[in-house]
């Protein structure tokens, strides 16, 4: 654990001269002030260093504007991407008044999630390792005017451009739709590319673990790094798409983590693996279904219960639900399985190693703030081991060898974003019961997303539509 002295000292030993501090806004961005080294000094890492938070979205009005980054000196990296040797540093919010942390913080209520687990005697540790599913593409243009509306994407890799000409001649070389997973070179065209993205994160401190392509055409990857504390796996997992974005537009490409920016073919998730320790031993392992704890059993039963609510915090867009579609190997089926990927609730392979069980939500997308994404998750699961809540029985058969009698007694995701923001309206107490959320965040969560995402869709004319109804 590094100390605010072991920064400082660092800063010297350097001949550091900036240090860009960056936290999260509340729909999950990364935002940044860059100081001049001597603005820092031990005090920084307890009071904060002040900032304007009236332009910060969802945070505070111009009349009470004034706010504190507190720096955690364990988050400190050498950006890469900045011709001045700069170090970064990610920060929590506090209040300078008070001294109080900030309750719409997602930093805050991260560790506070923590926190309340400690509090609660269930476990102390709280591991998560997101798996988080990206686009690399070459070309993105989109617009939206009162009588236009249009996006475009394209990459060298898609199957759509297999009859174009290309300079030097069409190679052919093209993922055919749902045929992307693992092809080597070279219809594999970003494995180079991938490579330094991993090492480049190693650099930042993220622990990484290996990179492949991913199912779609069109450039679809995933990164993998080792899970880690609650905060840590969050912290990783920004620094990863800093990373991802910054070495994308170094070769001339750009990255999204949009879930769905291509019709007709597989999204992108974030597969989230989770469980809970005590005293350095593992909770989630034990002799019940495919060697799950009654306490993982039961963690299950919450993630379940409440995911209907869950999914307006770990699927917040409304491109979320056009990735939670039948066909696309998409988890819209609430339900758990040890082997079934239409599951919303994988229990992965662990072998006979306590350690290693865990249990993977496949539901969420990396559009989510992780840090409220994974309190909301470790939330929903407390409340399933304190009310002893029943996942039901596995679902371990065919998803489409059901009937549609069979299949409707499954219960699916939300629709819309429309549909989760309700069901987070009308059960959200699991959040807010220990103190981790506020209903001020809740409320104000829920007016963000409908006044700036849901509302705004419903009054814009999608392209599609002309398509259908021009001639009526």
């Amino acid at each position: 654990m590094a100390t605010a002295q072991d920064i400082l000292n660092l800063i010297k030993e350097k001949q550091i001269k900036m240090i860009d501090l960056k936290f999260i806004d509340m729909p999950g961005t990364w935002q940044h002030l860059t100081v001049y080294h001597d603005q820092i000094d031990e005090s920084s890492f307890t009071d904060g260093v002040p900032f304007d938070g009236s332009s910060i979205r969802g945070w505070k009005a111009i009349n009470e504007s004034d706010m504190s980054m507190v720096l955690d000196p364990n988050t400190a990296w050498i950006d890469p991407f900045m011709a001045e040797p700069t170090l970064s540093i990610i920060c929590s919010i506090q209040e300078p008044r008070t001294g109080e942390p900030y309750s719409r913080c997602p930093r805050t209520i991260a560790q506070k999630a923590v926190d309340y687990l400690t509090s609660t005697g269930l476990g102390d540790t709280a591991y998560l390792g997101p798996e988080a599913e990206f686009f690399v593409f070459e070309d993105v243009r989109f617009d939206q005017t009162e009588n236009e509306g249009y996006y475009h994407v394209d990459s060298v890799e898609g199957r759509w451009n297999s009859g174009r000409k290309e300079e030097g001649g069409n190679l052919g070389y093209k993922p055919r739709y749902k045929e992307g997973y693992f092809p080597v070179a070279p219809t594999d065209t970003l494995q180079d590319i991938r490579t330094e993205m991993l090492l480049v994160m190693a650099e930042c401190g993220v622990p990484i673990e290996k990179h492949h392509h991913e199912v779609a055409t069109g450039g679809q990857c995933e990164l993998g790094f080792r899970f880690d504390t609650l905060v840590r796996a969050a912290d990783h997992l920004m620094t990863y798409k800093y990373v991802i974005k910054n070495v994308a537009k170094r070769h001339g490409k750009t990255v999204t983590f949009m879930p769905k920016p291509l019709f007709n073919d597989n999204g992108s998730g974030m597969h989230t693996h989770q469980s809970i320790w005590k005293g350095g031993q593992p909770l989630f392992w034990g002799d019940g279904y495919a060697n799950l704890s009654q306490m993982a059993l039961h963690y299950i039963g919450g993630i379940l219960k409440h995911a209907p609510a869950l999914l307006a915090l770990t699927n917040p867009t409304t491109n979320s639900y056009k990735r939670l579609v039948p066909g696309f190997e998409a988890p819209v089926n609430l339900a758990y399985s040890q082997g079934n990927r239409s599951a919303s609730i994988r229990i992965p392979l662990s072998g006979t190693n306590p350690k290693a069980k865990r249990l993977e939500f496949r539901c969420p997308d990396a559009t989510s703030n992780p840090y409220l994404a994974f309190a909301a998750m470790l939330c929903a699961g407390i409340d399933g081991i304190k009310n002893q809540i029943d996942p039901g029985e596995p679902l371990d058969v065919d998803i489409y060898d059901l009937s549609p009698e069979e299949l409707s007694k499954i219960p699916s995701t939300p629709g819309s974003l429309l549909d989760a923001l309700k069901a987070l309206e009308e059960d959200h107490e699991f959040l807010t019961v220990g103190g981790v959320f506020t209903e001020d965040f809740i409320n104000t969560w829920i007016e963000y997303k409908l006044d700036n995402e849901v509302n705004p869709m419903r009054l814009r004319p999608h392209p599609y539509e002309f398509a259908l109804y021009y001639d009526v």
